[in-house]
């Protein structure tokens, strides 16, 4: 009785190699798309973050040297606003890491 068990087994595992070998191969010819997309979309995550980040420091430099050439006392409470806009670039990667992983 277990002879035949194992045996159906066997036989059924070697029929559905097969099927799962079509599954596979039109999932990597689905997957080729959609991984051109991924990077499409991480790409520009990151470009237009990075963009209107250096944007963002630059507005908050000019103003802070402007500030400072006022009050020299002003220079660390600028460095806040910086580090913030700093931060949308980060952001930015964080959404193209998960945008690749997921």
């Amino acid at each position: 009785m277990k002879r035949k068990i194992v045996s159906a087994i066997g036989v059924l595992f070697a029929l559905s190699v097969p099927l799962f070998a079509q599954e596979a191969a039109a999932a990597e010819a689905a997957n080729s798309t959609t991984a051109a997309w991924r990077y499409i979309a991480a790409a520009l995550a990151v470009g237009i973050s990075c963009i209107a980040g250096g944007i963002a420091v630059g507005q908050i430099g000019a103003a802070a040297m402007g500030a400072m050439s006022e009050n020299p006392e002003l220079s660390g409470k600028a460095l806040p606003y910086a580090g913030l806009a700093e931060g949308i670039c980060l952001w930015g990667f964080l959404v193209a890491l998960l945008i690749m992983i997921l």
